[in-house]
């Protein structure tokens, strides 16, 4: 029952930001919307900004589901950026109220998940420390988050495919050659 009613409190919000800032939005507002008292808003969330970041986790959760290897992590990353296509009011609010620095912490355990798995299956039999694999996922990290923000800073103008492909052009055999500059 416990994620019916956050993914209640969710689409509320999402409604809302429809409407409003998210500046302007109570949790009052949240739970008229959602038909539930405020206690119960603070059961699940402990305050907007948490209800936000649960939110977007959620949104690249679902998208990644899958797309961890490195065969897949290309439409894994075109995934994220169609979810946040698909949710444009949403983070373009968010985006607009909270700092850049706060949609790129939300982004970064997901995007570093993924790219960890990706080195991993990519390292192989190579012997690498994990402290350096973590460190290149870092790197290609960065290098995503920069992109995404850039996007959706320029309002999410170009299309998803176009960067993740040229993207993918910029890295391919990259990461390999990372792993085998660190292999000891």
């Amino acid at each position: 029952m416990s994620q019916v009613t956050k993914r209640a409190l969710e689409q509320s919000l999402k409604n809302l930001l429809l409407k409003k800032p998210l500046t302007k939005i109570t949790i009052n507002d949240i739970a008229e919307d959602c038909g539930i008292n405020r206690m119960t808003f603070y059961y699940h969330f402990k305050d907007i900004y948490d209800l936000v970041e649960w939110s977007c986790l959620e949104d690249a959760r679902r998208a990644l589901d899958e797309k961890k290897t490195y065969e897949t992590w290309q439409q894994g990353f075109l995934q994220i950026f169609e979810a946040v296509q698909e949710n444009r009011p949403f983070i373009m609010n968010v985006y607009r109220c909270v700092h850049a620095e706060q949609v790129e912490k939300y982004l970064q355990p997901l995007v570093d998940r993924l790219l960890l798995d990706v080195i991993n299956e990519e390292a192989g039999a190579m012997k690498v420390r994990d402290e350096d694999k973590q460190f290149i996922a870092q790197v290609y990290s960065y290098i995503f988050i920069g992109l995404m923000l850039d996007w959706i800073k320029d309002d999410m103008r170009e299309e998803p495919r176009q960067i993740v492909d040229r993207l993918a052009k910029l890295i391919r055999g990259s990461m390999s050659a990372a792993l085998s500059r660190f292999q000891f």
